[in-house]
């Protein structure tokens, strides 16, 4: 685990227009995070329709082109499951309160605080994604066990397993208890349903 972190290596994504601040925030989390940098909101949108969403989003408001806010909704509208953390020079206003963000930090951010941002908010993601997992299990489990389910169920099935396998190995990477936790629910006896 990282200094100061209790998830191993969260997967981070750095936006922000000043290449010298995106890497030196970079440089602060390189040791306990992978980090993927963005000079730019078209870039970091690009980079996360590109495969697994970041776990956690540090994001610049104030940006040329496709300004912080924009991106911002963008993710929401995509409806991403990962955390957003605008870092901003901006100061907060009441223009703040009906964004969907989940922290915002005022520049400049030391090492310490950075890494709680970043920490606290991968454990919520971790524990939302295990609630996903709880839920989706037992729709799992009520289709399984449903002899006379038609053939589509079939495939809603496939999709719920593999939807459960992306939740599970998210989880896994984000919660060092995540093993306890799934194998507890698993434990539990759905032959009822």
């Amino acid at each position: 685990m990282g200094e100061g972190l209790h998830v191993d290596e969260p997967r981070v994504l750095m936006v922000d227009d000043e290449k010298q601040v995106a890497d030196a925030y970079a440089l602060r989390l390189q040791d306990v995070a992978d980090v993927t940098v963005a000079y730019g909101g078209e870039e970091a949108l690009a980079i996360v329709a590109e495969g697994r969403p970041p776990d956690v989003v540090l994001l610049d408001r104030h940006m040329p082109g496709l300004s912080g806010d924009a991106v911002l909704d963008e993710l929401r509208e995509r409806d991403l499951t990962t955390r957003v953390i605008m870092v901003t020079a901006i100061d907060p206003d009441l223009g703040i309160v009906e964004m969907p963000f989940d922290d915002y930090l005022s520049k400049p951010v030391d090492r310490p605080d950075l890494y709680a941002a970043v920490d606290q908010q991968c454990q919520v993601l971790a524990y939302e994604l295990l609630g996903e997992y709880f839920r989706r299990e037992s729709t799992r489990a009520v289709l399984a066990a449903d002899a006379t389910a038609a053939t589509d169920a079939d495939e809603r099935l496939a999709a719920i397993e593999a939807d459960l396998e992306t939740a599970k190995q998210r989880v896994r990477d984000l919660l060092p208890e995540a093993d306890t936790l799934l194998s507890t629910f698993d434990g539990i006896d759905r032959e009822g349903y």
